[in-house]
Formats: structure tokens, C-alpha cells, sequence
């Protein structure tokens, strides 16, 4: 008989179409609304969502998380709990501000000035109103749920109020400071970036590598040779720092004598080149005195340039001679402060030269690398230059290179408040496990926090710095008012410029002071959401019902970013972690495993993913993949999703066709007597459905996706409905019947309830088609969660399918090593075991072994003859039986002709047949085709032919 695939009706899964059609019917009957008035009241999930950021339509890259968030929110709404659904969109900060710049044809912060600050904040909160419409309109289009109208934004003033509030907490407990430190800067954006910035923002790039010789005071022609990748730094150098640990070389080169590391000689001279006048330690060269590579210039005057010790200084590369210059690196600028070196910082913030600096004064730094080469050539002082590459941190919003420079920042402590954020983090479960450790990791390694930008588009810093060393930290909107002494007038909203205007008094010596210009780091923004949103200033008891949130969800990268800044924020002001459990996922890359980017050209943007492939095949594709590892999306790849989730679409097809050519009644009293069979699938059925929800409640999305796929595709679809397709059909009078019927009705209904979360356009397509006429609610995502029914979870006979499907797979495999189609029938299936479980299964399910593998009979012997193995014995086959593998053949054929035809399951048919000879068979060829009619004889404008050995049979019909 044909395979369920063969035998449903012609359908093919349209999710554009689908998807359309339930958005539609979602927003008429208003569900969501009545799923949320339903659960009104009861025990509480508490979901708190990583706002994203409104500054461009959304890519697949972000329906991941988005789809995994909303899969959690819906199974917990199944479960009966009461739910916010509030979506979040970052506002601020580079993100928007360099999109901004873009669209103005602006190339640094000067054109900002010239164009106005209020201008350009103006066009800055245009762009987050027109990308947050735009990506909610995505999300809805996902199928995401939240509450639409009521989504947070991080430039809202009572997000800013709540951040004021811990900037002040953080100052009365001692941890804000203002301090000049070396920070990684960008002279695009005119501003420093923290430690988090710089995390994934290295990228591969050559620069030159410069050898130069520094002469050693007080000696004719012996240098110490110096290797460094930003020649620009040069004119700010105050020391050399050597390994004391390490043996050095003290050679000649043509008529020079030079000083290295003695194993990066060999990288630097070939062997008959030079010659050895002396080995020694690194500690003998300490104290040194060497020439300035520039004492003309302003800052280098009175400067003695010595050798110092530093354990850092590697052999991997270089000289192991390493030129130290304080003012242009983090860790030259730590070295410096320990012997008191002084800290030379040559760039102004547009990364240009500053005065002092002579010839190069007013140079960008780019072009000062290449004059300063060329100064050192025409010196004599270089010895050699070559192409070095090495990844280099760029600006994580423009891309601009980096540099270092000596700047006033404000930063807040860390140290102080970490054991509290180890301690609070041990209680958080991370799914994977691995999140807590990359945390902890995290948390131990992160420097003091640099909190202000030299920005515009941003939360303005609440601090008031007097000339007499006060600092005034404003807490909220109401005690600026209070203290305001001018410009209060002006305040039209807490940004700049207008909040630039207003002044207020030391409350130390009287004297009106100014807000200092610096806006806060964005992750101020979203690390303050847990007090924010939740209303923790205006009704503290909405806050404790909903503190902690039981989930966030966000990619791994936001360990350091949101997940820690929340972290930091909500320790500081409630001494607790703001979450309990932190759901992970990967990175999604292209279809070849490469990074998606915009300049490369391979984004996949999300409207044109829901034009190709519909909403719930990327979902699917999401919830089946092992978040521990990257996706690698693409619209080939999907194909197979959709084709999986065809089967699906189709299992509900063949469920409804047969309830409705039967007109079975599921809601009718019944009684029905289980046979082994269904006692297997119902336990399967249970077992998935225990897991699915044990997982789910563990944060195991991937698992849960995997054991319902499994179940429909290989224990329902494949094996269970191969089993009973003779049983559904309208002419089958067997007194199971009804138990099928059921069974399949039953069995489907609680799979599109526990699919729910995951495909929920599919699965409300399915309930609309089939079930609702018979259920009471009207829409699959109003039925609650179901429950399990432990009773019916029978493991060994579920160990004893397992068996069946091994002996099945190997007489599969016998038949095409012997060239039997599968379809064929013979005689009889022979199995050899000795084994008891095998010997019980095979008596268990005799009859379900002799319909899979097209067997008349079944012999099941302990002799351990050889055939070919399973894990329990051997499997023989008898022999084909020719005349009913024909009418198989004939079967299929007529049934697939059927399917193009376009002819439904109850629809009859008379057929033609052009071999006389299987006129015995009329009965059974009109049963399989549900023909009324059978004619044998010459058959003309055949609609094909069926080959069978040497046979060739011509066929066609006619509906009735």
C-alpha cells in the first residue's frame, strides 16, 4: 500500500499565505487580549527584555533571541501565569548618532557643532520613532507577542531619572570618580570607549612594523634597537623597558653595535651578519640612559630617557626592547605611574597633532606616521621597516581605528562592589552552564567602569563640578528643579541642550556652577530597566511582584554587556541579581559560516526572510538548533525546515481528511479497548510531552524543539499512520476503527498544543481547520497547557518499539541490497533472537512487523542462523510474492495520479487497466484506489504506465 507521504492529499504548506490569514485573525478576535485576560491575577512570569536597539530594520541575526523570547512567554501564558509582555528600544548613543551623521553627510563631531546640538537631537529621536514603528511591525510579523502599546524606551525621562538615582547611590557610597587615565578613543566620534567596547571590535589589519635604533648616551655608535607598530606614539616616548629576566645580545653591525633579545636576533639579522661581543641579562641594562628620539619638541624637553625593568615584555616579537610611552597606551600609562614617568599625550580628540609637536603639529596622526618614517630615514636611525599584521581595535559603531589618548573620564569602582557580584551571579542558572563561568570570569577581570561619552545623543550626566573640588550629583528631575538657580526655564526635556542651560549652587561655597558636558555610556541606559520599568520610584509594590525577572534572554556577547550591566545596577541599588534564570544563544552567521555584515552584502534583512521562507520556518529553524554553537542561516538551509514543516502541515491534513470522509465525532462517548499499539503510542505521546515541558521549564528549548520533531516525524508520521492507513479508510469495517480515529485526533490535537509556542501561525492553521468545530475555545493559543498522564507512560513497551523499528531498519536494508522495492510484499520476514526483550516486542507487535516490512508471515526462531545482524540477532527475508506487489505498484501509481488530478481521499473513480490477466485481482486493485469500478482491456489516452519487472501496464480513469 503507498506510504503516508504518498497516500495524503495534495497540499502544499504556504506560510506567507498561512501567516497572513492568522495575523488577520488574531487582530479581529483580539486573542492575545483574552489570553491576557484570562491569565489576570494569577501566579506570576516575570520576562525582562534586552531592549533593541531603534536604528535600523531588523535582520534575521535578531529574530533568534526575539523568537526564543517569545517561545518562553508563551509556553509560561499556556502554563496559566500571568505575563507584562513589555518590549524595550535603546535610544541612545552611537548606535543612532553615527546613522544620523550618515544621513546629514557629516564627518566628525564639528559638523554637529555647526549644525546645532538640538538639530541634530532632534533628528536623532526622529530616527528611534520611525525604526521602533518599523521593527515592531517586524516582530508582530514574527508572531511575537508582547504588549505593543506599551513599549519602554531607554530615552524616556523616567529611564533617565532611574539612572540619575544610581549615579547618585554610587556617589554617596564612594565609588564615582573623575580621573585622567589612557583610554582607547575614536577621532571620528570624538570620544573614549570602555573595556566592554572593545570586546569584539578587533579587526585584521597590517600597519607598519618600525625597527629604529636609540642611542645610548655616553657611547659612540651602540644603540638599543626598539620595534614598534605606531610610529606616531614615538613622539611621546619617555622609556625603554627590558625583561631583567631575559639574556640580551650585545652585537655588531656593520660597524654599529646594537642590543636585542637574544631570541629575536634571528628574526632581525642572518647568522653570518653579525657578531657576538657579549651575552648578558636583562638586569645589566637597567638604568640605562639613551638620546631622545625628539628632544627639540616642547614636551620632551628635560626629559631623561632611561631603561627600566617590566616582567610584560615578550620574546614573541619585536626587539624585547619595548618603547614605553605613557600618555599613548593603558599599560605604558600603569608602567609610567609606577616610576613616575611623565605622560605625553600628542593628539587632540580629532586624533590631530597637538602645538608643541613643531613640523607635525596639526598633522592627523595617520599622515604623522608616514613624515615621522620618513624623518627617521633621513636621520639615520631606522633600520628597518616592514608590513606587520596584527588585529587593532576599531570603533564598534563607525570603524574607525582606535588611538590612545590622556583623558579626564569618570569612571566607578569595581573592585569594591565585585565579590557582592560574584556572590549574587553563583545563584543565577545559565542555560548553557558555561554562561556562569564566562561571567564570573568577567567579573573578575573588569576594570573600574567609564561611565561619560564626549557626546550628545545620550543620557546627560547628572554632575555639577565646582572650581572649590565639589562635585554636586543630581538624583532626579525634582531635586535639579529644587536646586536650580537659572536655566530652569529652558529645561524642555532631560538631554542636551536644554538641560546644558540650567545651573545650580555649590552647596560648598555658593558659587552657580554648570553640568559638565559628557553624556553616560548607553549600557547606563539599558542596565537600569530592572528599576525603570517596573516602577520602582512610583508604586515599589508593582516592583516586588515582579523582581527578580525569572528569564532574560540575549546572544552570549551580552555577558559582558547587558546581562553584566543589569547585573551591576540592580546589585548596587537592591543588593540583589535582577534575574534568576539567563537563557543564551550563538551567533547567527551566513549560509557558508562567514559573519554577516552590511559591507559584505550577505545581511539577510527580516522582511525579505518572511517574503521567502514565512515566519514560523525561521523559528523552527531557530528552536532546532543547539544554541552552544553559531547558525548558519540561509534560504537553502531553510528548505529543509519547511519541508519538515510540511510533514507537519500534512500529518493535520491526513488527520482531517479521515475524520471528515468518516464523519467520526471525536466529542461521542466511546469506550474504547487499547491494543498494544496505541498503549505504545499513547505512552510515546506522554513521554514526549512530559519531557517537552520538563525541558521548557529548565530553559531547554533546543531539546524540547527535538523530541517533538522527533515524535512526529518518525513515531507518528512514519510509523504509526504507516501501520493504520488501511484502517481509515471509508470502506474499512474493522471494529479498531473508531480507536484509530480517535487516536489520531487525539494524538494531533495535543501535538499543535505543545507546538504552540514554537510555530504558532502552523498551529493555530491547523486548530482553525480541524479542531476548532469541535473544541470550545477558538483558537489554540487560548487552551492551556496539557496536562500529563503518568498512567499511560508504559517505558518497556516503548523499548520494545525501539526493537521493532532496528529489525525493520535491517530488513530495509536487506531489501536493497536484493533490489526488493520496500513497497513490494513477500512472504514472510524471518528473526532470529535469543534475546527475551527482543522475543517479547516481536509477539508484542507480530502484526505491526508483518505491515512494515510487507510481510504475509512472520517466523521468529531462537536458532542463531546467520542472516543480516541487529543488536539482538538476525533478520531473514522469504521470498517476493509477484502478483500482490504488482497491485502494490498499481496502487501507487493510480494513487499518485489521484494526487495531480487533483481528486480528494472520498472521491470515487472508475479505472482502466490494459492486462486482462488482473481481472482476479479487481476487488483488491478497487479497494486500494477507491475505484467503483474496475475495466480491463485496451486502455486509450492512457494517463501512464506501470512497469513492474518485465511488465508495462497502461492505466487511466475517470471520476464517478
Amino acid at each position: 500500500m503507498p506510504s503516508f507521504e504518498e497516500e495524503k492529499e495534495s497540499s502544499v504548506y504556504n506560510p506567507q499565505e498561512i501567516e497572513k490569514r492568522i495575523l488577520e485573525f488574531w487582530k479581529k478576535e483580539k486573542i492575545f487580549e483574552k489570553l491576557r485576560e484570562r491569565n489576570r491575577g494569577n501566579k506570576r512570569f516575570s520576562f525582562l527584555d534586552g531592549p533593541i536597539t531603534a536604528n535600523n530594520p531588523m535582520g534575521v541575526h535578531h529574530a533568534w533571541g526575539r523568537t526564543l523570547k517569545d517561545l518562553f512567554q508563551r509556553f509560561y501564558a499556556m502554563l496559566g501565569y500571568e505575563e507584562r509582555y513589555q518590549n524595550g528600544f535603546d535610544c541612545h548613543g552611537l548606535w543612532v548618532e553615527v546613522e544620523v551623521e550618515k544621513e546629514l553627510g557629516f564627518k566628525s563631531k564639528k559638523d554637529i557643532e555647526k549644525f546645532g546640538i538640538e538639530n541634530f537631537i532632534e533628528k536623532c529621536k526622529e530616527r528611534v520613532a520611525k525604526f521602533s514603528e518599523i521593527q515592531t511591525r517586524q516582530s508582530i510579523r514574527l508572531g511575537q507577542w508582547m504588549d505593543w502599546n506599551n513599549s519602554y524606551y531607554t530615552m524616556s525621562e523616567n529611564n533617565i531619572e532611574a539612572i540619575w538615582y544610581f549615579l547618585k547611590l554610587c556617589h554617596k557610597n564612594g565609588w564615582l570618580y573623575e580621573s585622567v587615565k589612557v583610554m582607547p578613543w575614536c577621532p571620528r566620534c570624538g570620544t573614549s570607549l570602555s573595556q566592554h567596547e572593545l570586546l569584539d571590535s578587533y579587526k585584521e589589519m597590517a600597519h607598519p612594523g618600525v625597527y629604529l635604533k636609540c642611542k645610548i648616551k655616553g657611547k659612540n655608535d651602540e644603540y638599543l634597537l626598539v620595534w614598534t607598530t605606531t610610529p606616531w606614539t614615538l613622539t611621546s616616548n619617555i622609556a625603554l623597558a627590558i625583561n631583567p629576566n631575559f639574556f640580551y645580545l650585545k652585537i655588531k653591525y656593520n660597524n654599529e653595535i646594537y642590543y636585542i633579545a637574544e631570541k629575536l636576533v634571528s628574526k632581525l639579522f642572518k647568522e653570518n651578519e653579525y657578531e657576538i661581543l657579549k651575552r648578558l641579562k636583562g638586569e645589566e641594562l637597567i638604568g640605562l640612559e639613551y638620546e631622545s628620539i625628539y628632544p627639540y619638541f616642547t614636551e620632551q624637553k628635560d626629559i631623561k630617557h632611561k631603561v627600566i625593568p617590566w616582567d610584560m615584555v615578550s620574546e614573541e616579537e619585536g626587539t624585547g626592547i619595548v618603547h614605553i610611552a605613557p600618555g599613548c597606551g593603558e599599560e605604558d600609562y600603569e608602567l609610567g605611574m609606577k616610576y613616575n614617568l611623565k605622560a605625553i599625550s600628542p593628539l587632540d580628540e580629532f586624533g590631530v597633532f597637538k602645538e608643541g609637536f613643531d613640523w607635525l603639529t596639526g598633522i592627523y596622526y595617520k599622515d604623522g606616521n608616514k613624515m615621522i618614517i620618513e624623518d627617521l630615514k633621513r636621520r639615520g636611525i631606522l633600520l628597518k621597516i616592514e608590513d606587520y599584521s596584527h588585529r587593532y581595535p576599531v570603533c564598534w559603531r563607525c570603524k574607525e581605528e582606535l588611538v590612545f589618548r590622556l583623558v579626564e573620564e569618570w569612571f566607578i569602582k569595581m573592585d569594591e562592589i565585585r565579590a557582592k557580584l560574584i556572590e549574587e551571579t553563583e545563584k543565577v542558572n545559565w542555560y548553557p552552564e558555561f554562561g556562569k563561568k564566562l561571567m564570573i570570569d568577567w567579573l573578575n577581570n573588569m576594570k573600574d567602569w567609564c561611565i561619560s561619552r564626549k557626546r550628545y545623543w545620550g543620557l546627560p550626566l547628572p554632575f555639577y563640578k565646582c572650581s572649590c573640588g565639589n562635585i554636586e550629583v543630581i538624583g532626579s528631575r525634582k531635586e535639579l528643579e529644587e536646586k536650580a538657580s537659572s536655566g530652569l526655564e529652558k529645561l524642555k526635556e532631560l538631554h542636551r541642550p536644554w538641560i546644558d542651560e540650567v545651573k545650580i549652587k555649590c552647596s560648598k561655597c555658593g558659587k552657580e556652577i554648570e553640568r559638565i558636558k559628557e553624556v553616560g555610556d548607553c549600557w547606563l541606559d539599558a542596565g537600569i530597566v530592572a528599576f525603570s520599568t517596573l516602577n520602582y520610584f512610583s508604586d515599589h509594590s508593582y516592583w516586588e511582584k515582579w523582581y527578580p525577572a525569572d528569564m532574560v534572554c540575549e546572544m552570549r556577547e551580552q555577558i559582558k554587556l547587558w546581562f553584566f550591566f543589569l547585573l551591576l545596577m540592580s546589585v548596587v541599588i537592591s543588593g540583589k541579581a535582577p534575574y534568576k534564570n539567563v537563557v543564551l544563544y550563538e551567533k547567527i552567521l551566513d549560509e557558508k559560516g562567514n559573519p554577516m555584515h552590511k559591507s559584505l552584502g550577505n545581511v539577510i534583512w527580516l522582511d525579505d526572510a518572511f517574503d521567502k521562507i514565512g515566519a514560523d520556518v525561521m523559528r523552527w529553524l531557530y528552536v532546532t538548533h543547539d544554541p552552544k554553537d553559531n547558525l548558519n542561516f540561509g534560504f537553502n538551509i531553510a528548505k529543509e525546515i519547511k519541508r519538515k514543516l510540511n510533514i507537519f502541515y500534512n500529518v493535520n491534513n491526513y488527520v482531517k481528511t479521515y475524520i471528515e470522509v468518516n464523519n467520526f465525532d471525536p466529542k461521542k462517548e466511546r469506550i474504547y479497548k487499547m491494543d498494544n499499539l496505541h498503549k505504545w503510542l499513547f505512552s510515546k505521546l506522554e513521554n514526549t510531552k512530559l519531557n517537552v515541558e520538563n525541558l521548557l521549564k529548565n530553559y531547554d528549548f533546543f531539546r524540547a524543539a527535538k523530541n517533538i520533531e522527533d515524535f512526529i516525524l518518525n513515531d507518528f508520521s512514519r510509523w504509526y499512520i504507516h501501520i493504520i492507513r488501511e484502517k481509515v479508510r471509508e470502506s474499512y469495517r474493522g471494529e479498531d476503527k473508531e480507536l484509530v480515529l480517535h487516536s489520531l485526533y487525539t494524538v494531533q490535537l495535543e501535538l499543535i498544543k505543545i507546538l504552540a509556542p514554537f510555530i504558532p501561525f502552523l498551529t493555530e492553521d491547523m486548530y482553525q481547520s480541524l479542531f476548532k468545530r469541535f473544541e470550545e475555545l477558538e483558537s489554540v493559543h487560548l487552551m492551556l497547557w496539557p496536562k500529563i498522564k503518568e498512567e499511560m507512560i508504559n517505558d518497556e513497551l516503548e523499548r520494545e518499539m525501539e526493537i521493532v523499528k532496528e529489525i525493520i531498519e535491517v530488513a530495509n536494508a536487506l531489501k536493497k541490497e536484493r533490489n526488493i522495492k520496500n513497497r513490494w510484499i513477500i512472504d514472510k520476514i524471518i528473526i532470529y533472537t535469543n534475546d527475551a526483550l527482543a522475543l517479547k516486542a516481536c509477539k508484542t507487535f507480530k502484526e505491526e512487523i508483518k505491515i512494515l516490512a510487507n510481510a504475509m508471515n512472520i517466523e521468529i526462531l531462537r536458532e542463531l542462523r546467520k542472516g543480516k545482524e541487529f543488536s539482538k540477532g538476525y533478520v531473514e527475508l522469504g521470498s517476493v510474492l509477484r502478483e500482490e506487489s504488482l497491485i502494490r505498484e498499481i496502487t501507487r501509481m493510480v494513487q499518485e495520479m489521484r494526487k495531480r488530478k487533483g481528486l480528494k481521499v472520498g472521491e470515487k473513480i472508475v479505472l482502466h487497466l490494459s492486462d486482462v490477466t488482473l481481472a482476479p485481482y479487481k476487488e483488491e486493485i478497487a479497494k486500494g484506489v477507491n475505484a467503483i469500478d474496475v475495466i480491463f482491456g485496451r486502455v486509450d489516452k492512457e494517463f501512464g504506465k506501470i512497469k513492474f519487472e518485465d511488465k508495462e501496464i497502461l492505466f487511466r480513469f475517470e471520476k464517478y
